[in-house]
C-alpha cells in the first residue's frame, strides 16, 4: 500500500510540475541575462548576477542574516505572469515576491511563510518593471541562496543598446539647469518649515520651497535643458560682501564612474522621489568631512581647495560637488538624511549600500574672481559647501539614459543620446 501511495503521490507531483512547466512555457523568459541586484552577497564569488545567468551551476548567495532581498530589472514594464525560484540548499521558509514600476513602490504577488525550497514555480499577476524577492527567514543557518531567479510574461525592455560609430567611451549624460530662485527653504532637511534655513539658491525646478513634494515637482515646470527633468537641485547661496552672486549656470552631469566597469554595467536609475544631500554644511574646517572642492576656470595652474581659492582676472570661481552613488536599495530618505546613501569603497558598493546608481556631480561657475576675502556662503565659509537633490526625472526616461549612456560607457548630452 505504501509503495502504491508514494507512486500515485509522484504521479501527482509529475502532473503537477508538468502543468507549472507548460503555463510558465505560454510566456517568455523574460529575466535572463538582465541586470540584478541584491541586498547582500556571500562573496565576490556569489553575485546577484549568478541568479539570471541560465546557467545553474552558478549562484546567488546573501549574507547569513535576516533579511535580505534579489532584484532583477526587466529593461522596460512588463506583464508577470510566473516566477521561477531554484534554490540552492540554502532556501527562505517566508518570503514574498513583489513587482514595482519604478523601483520603490512595491505590489505583493505572492508571500508565503512555509517555503519548502527545491524548484518552485509560482503562477503570479501583475505587471512592472522590477521584480523582487524579499526573504524574512531562512531555513538554515547559511544565507538564503539562488542558482536561477526567473521572470516569464511579456514585455520588457532590451538592456544592450547599440554603440554608435566614434561614440565616446565616457559614461554620461548631463542637465543643464539656470538659477531659478532664491528661498530660506530646505525641503529635505526643514520640510514645511519655510524661513527654518539659510538662504538658498534653487535650480531646475521653479516652484521648490519647504512644502514641495514629489507630486509638485512632477506637475511644475523646470527650467532645465532638457526640461522633462522636473528635478530640483539647491545650493547655499554665495555672497560677495553682502551681494548675492549666483551661477551662470548650474552643470549636473550624471556619471558611471567610481565602480568597476562590471558594476557600472548594473547601474540603476534612481528611484523617483529619492532625496540625496553631499557636502557638510556644518564643517568646521576645511578637512572636516567635506568633499567640495574650488578651483577656477581656465586656470587650472591655481590647483583645487576644500576653501574658496584666489582666481586670476579674467576667469571665474568654479564649485564642484560629487553626491555618494551606492543606495541602501530601500529608502529615499533617512532621518539625518544620508545614511540610505553611501560612497563606494574599493571600487564597489559596500554591502549595507548595494545598489549602484548614477554619480551627480555638481559643477557651479560664478562670475568673481580676485581675493575671496569678502566671498561666503549662506552656511559659512567655503569648506560648507554642499548640495541637495530630489529627483523627478520620469521613470521611463531616466531609465533609458542610464541604458543608453551609463551602462554601456556611451558620453551622451543632454538630450540622453551620443
Amino acid at each position: 500500500m505504501r509503495k502504491k501511495a508514494l507512486f500515485a503521490a509522484a504521479l501527482l507531483v509529475t502532473s503537477l510540475l508538468g502543468v507549472a512547466t507548460r503555463a510558465s512555457a505560454a510566456d517568455s523568459l523574460i529575466s535572463q541575462g538582465r541586470t540584478a541586484t541584491a541586498s547582500s552577497t556571500e562573496s565576490a564569488a556569489f553575485p546577484a548576477s549568478n541568479a539570471v545567468d541560465g546557467n545553474l551551476g552558478t549562484r546567488w548567495s546573501s549574507a547569513f542574516s535576516d533579511p535580505q532581498w534579489l532584484q532583477v530589472d526587466l529593461g522596460a514594464s512588463a506583464t508577470i505572469s510566473s516566477v521561477v525560484l531554484n534554490w540552492e540548499a540554502a532556501y527562505a521558509r517566508s518570503f514574498s515576491v513583489k513587482a514595482s514600476a519604478n523601483g520603490s513602490s512595491w505590489t505583493t504577488l505572492y508571500s508565503t511563510t512555509s517555503g519548502a525550497g527545491g524548484k518552485q514555480t509560482l503562477a503570479v499577476s501583475g505587471t512592472g518593471r522590477y521584480v523582487r524577492l524579499e526573504t524574512t527567514a531562512r531555513a538554515t543557518q547559511w544565507g538564503v541562496s539562488l542558482t536561477e531567479f526567473q521572470v516569464y510574461g511579456s514585455g520588457g525592455g532590451t538592456t544592450t543598446p547599440t554603440i554608435p560609430p566614434g561614440a565616446v567611451r565616457v559614461a554620461e549624460f548631463l542637465a543643464d539647469c539656470p538659477f531659478s530662485h532664491r528661498l530660506q527653504d530646505d525641503p529635505i532637511i526643514f520640510p514645511n518649515l519655510p524661513g527654518a534655513s539659510h538662504m538658498h539658491s534653487f535650480f531646475g525646478s521653479t516652484v521648490t520651497n519647504a512644502a514641495t513634494t514629489t507630486q509638485d515637482l512632477i506637475n511644475a515646470n523646470s527650467n532645465c535643458n532638457p526640461s522633462i527633468d522636473k528635478s530640483s537641485y539647491w545650493i547655499p547661496t554665495l555672497y560677495n560682501g553682502n551681494t548675492p552672486v549666483e551661477p551662470t549656470t548650474g552643470i549636473f552631469y550624471y556619471l558611471g564612474e567610481g565602480v568597476r566597469d562590471d558594476l557600472i554595467a548594473q547601474t540603476q536609475p534612481f528611484p523617483l522621489g529619492l532625496r540625496i544631500v553631499a557636502g557638510n554644511a556644518k564643517a568646521t574646517g576645511p578637512n572636516d568631512n567635506t568633499i567640495s572642492r574650488w578651483s577656477c576656470l581656465h586656470a587650472g595652474e591655481v590647483g583645487s581647495s576644500h576653501d574658496f581659492v584666489t582666481c586670476p582676472a579674467g576667469t571665474m570661481l568654479e564649485s564642484y560637488l560629487d553626491f555618494p552613488h551606492c543606495w541602501d536599495g530601500v529608502n529615499l530618505d533617512s532621518p539625518d538624511h544620508k545614511s540610505h546613501m553611501a560612497y563606494p569603497v574599493n571600487n564597489a558598493c559596500p554591502a549595507s549600500h548595494p545598489v549602484v546608481v548614477p554619480k551627480l556631480r555638481q559643477v557651479m561657475r560664478y562670475p568673481v574672481n580676485g581675493n575671496p576675502a569678502n566671498f561666503r556662503l549662506a552656511s559659512g565659509p567655503g569648506y560648507t559647501m554642499h548640495g541637495d537633490f530630489f529627483n523627478a526625472w520620469p521613470v521611463d526616461e531616466l531609465a533609458r539614459r542610464v541604458n543608453d549612456c551609463i551602462r554601456v560607457i556611451v558620453k551622451c548630452g543632454t538630450d540622453g543620446r551620443p
